[in-house]
């Protein structure tokens, strides 16, 4: 039997209501045995080989974090990409200063062409949102270059801007994509659905084996920075099964990845608006064969009812956008019913993309349907990202049974810009309403949906507490959470989310023996300075893995 490690702490925060602090922990492959103090582990000790590891007695552990909606393929595929956005990113290997006007954006942009290998070489940028950065379209593009195809990737991911060269080097048939729904040739414009026309040209280069293995290990060091030990993947694939799992695995199923990742499959492939239900159920079961300990799937999968929140393309009820456009359908509604159903009888955790509170009714009533037909207790029926909600919905999740997974980001980053120029200050102050949520007992986690917010967990939890805009402002502070609401929502509500709550999230007798090392007690700091606590790194199975410095 392995020699027990007994890891003390200036204190341990086990995020369990029976013995919510402690000064040690004893471990054993990789699983904890005891929590408590080193007077109260003394009957293990007396008993077992051990040793003690001091080296965090000036830290702070805490379960490992948890992100249960992040996308490594999507953050593999733009952070080798140029940022240009209106906010600043600190990225594993740069920084990228904020770009927050038409001109700059512009500027910005000629720049990155200019610099741009040869002429027939595609530029891919990522950040683009209409709000800071003006109208940026097919002719724009094409005024600062003619012949290198320019691809420009809205903040969302969920559309991009292409000048004349590159829908030429896409390939495909004028005539094929004049007739899509969801692309606008005048504009340059694929979004949504019209986007996967795109990314299926242009992933022969997004996903070259080395820039993918490149931006996949990116990825690596931001979850580990971002304090994380454990990981959803929801919605895969993104766009290439057998590539993306060959690389997944080569990439992150190694021994110094110190994470895990839960992967959702998505209910339908990617650029389908409808399809077969029994054969979209046949495909995701398919998936339960490969797992292993690092990359595995469970019983859940990824649905979706309206478009990107950074987009601007979530359906909104009335009185809708100000400047009058509709969102739009990731898919048909008759079609999320349908597949909703199949899974649903399957027994399924169904996770449901919805940002606006139109797509939120839509899935809302499906799920109404699907109690009255065949009613399931504890199906966690969970609503991600939860952009627009009235207070209403809120007590229909709870009524329903859902539980949520929360984007709060979405009030730092787009709270005040949305106010003057997308919906107004009333929805717009009230997006991520997580005070009700608490209020309501509902479960809920936080999340990052990386790379559409920062893969870290504290500065989640920092938004949903303060709820501090851009410009420094407050935005609806009735709407903030309790500190112990928001660091359970990256421990033990995450992992409940995700199903694994008997696994990870608490510092508890039997879990994995996963922590979080921070210098400083989130209840010991001014909930302003929350985002700032440093990590020292994580525990991963018992392993110390300090962040690189």
């Amino acid at each position: 039997m392995s020699e027990i490690t007994v890891f003390t702490a200036r204190k341990i925060r086990t995020m369990t209501d029976a013995m919510p602090e402690a000064s040690a922990v004893a471990v054993r492959d990789g699983r904890i045995i005891e929590v408590g103090t080193l007077e109260t582990l003394a009957p293990w000790l007396a008993a077992h080989p051990h040793r003690i590891d001091r080296q965090f007695e000036g830290h702070v552990l805490m379960p490992g974090f948890i992100d249960p909606h992040l996308h490594p393929t999507l953050g593999a595929m733009l952070l080798p990409c140029h940022f240009i956005t209106a906010m600043e990113w600190v990225l594993p290997d740069r920084t990228c200063a904020p770009v927050t006007s038409h001109a700059a954006y512009l500027a910005r942009l000629a720049e990155v062409v200019a610099g741009e290998g040869a002429s027939d070489e595609i530029v891919v940028t990522w950040g683009f949102h209409r709000i800071w950065h003006g109208n940026v379209d097919r002719a724009a593009l094409n005024a600062i270059s003619a012949t290198k195809p320019i691809f420009v990737w809205q903040r969302s991911f969920h559309e991009i801007i292409a000048n004349d060269a590159a829908i030429a080097w896409l390939g495909a048939a004028r005539e094929d994509l004049e007739r899509h729904p969801q692309i606008d040739l005048e504009t340059g414009r694929f979004y949504e659905t019209g986007l996967a026309i795109a990314t299926q040209a242009m992933n022969k280069v997004l996903l070259a084996p080395q820039r993918y293995m490149r931006g996949l290990d990116l990825v690596k060091r931001a979850v580990h920075l971002g304090g994380h030990t454990t990981i959803g993947e929801l919605a895969y694939p993104l766009m290439n099964d057998a590539l993306e799992w060959q690389v997944l695995s080569t990439t992150l199923d190694r021994p110094d990845t110190p994470f895990r990742m839960k992967i959702v499959p998505r209910a339908l492939q990617r650029g389908s608006f409808s399809g077969d239900p029994a054969e979209d159920v046949a495909r995701v079961a398919g998936f339960a064969g490969r797992s292993t300990d690092k990359l595995f799937f469970g019983n859940s999968v990824k649905l979706f009812t309206d478009g990107g929140f950074f987009a601007e393309l979530m359906q909104m009820r009335d009185p809708g956008f100000i400047d009058g456009h509709h969102g739009e359908w990731l898919m048909a509604p008759e079609a999320f019913e349908a597949h909703a159903r199949a899974f649903w009888a399957e027994g399924k955790q169904i996770h449901v993309h919805c940002t606006g509170d139109l797509g939120l009714e839509l899935a809302l009533e499906v799920l109404q349907k699907l109690q009255d037909d065949k009613p399931r207790f504890n199906h966690r029926f969970t609503i991600e990202h939860f952009g627009v909600s009235s207070p209403e919905q809120v007590r229909r999740i709870k009524d329903l049974g859902a539980i949520v997974s929360a984007n709060v980001y979405y009030v730092h980053e787009l709270g005040e810009a949305y106010w003057q120029a997308s919906i107004g200050y009333e929805r717009a102050s009230q997006m991520a309403r997580l005070g009700a949520v608490e209020r309501a007992g509902i479960p809920f986690a936080l999340h990052s949906d990386f790379t559409m917010a920062p893969a870290m967990p504290l500065n989640s939890a920092w938004v949903a507490v303060n709820r501090i805009a851009e410009s420094g402002a407050v935005l609806c502070p009735e709407e903030r959470v309790s500190l112990r609401a928001a660091m359970r929502a990256i421990t033990i509500d995450a992992a409940y989310v995700l199903g694994m709550e008997d696994e990870v999230g608490s510092i508890q007798a039997g879990k994995k023996a996963d922590f979080t090392v921070l210098e400083q007690d989130p209840w010991e700091v001014a909930p302003e300075a929350l985002r700032d606590i440093p990590i020292w790194g994580t525990v991963f199975e018992g392993t110390p893995f300090p962040i690189a410095r």
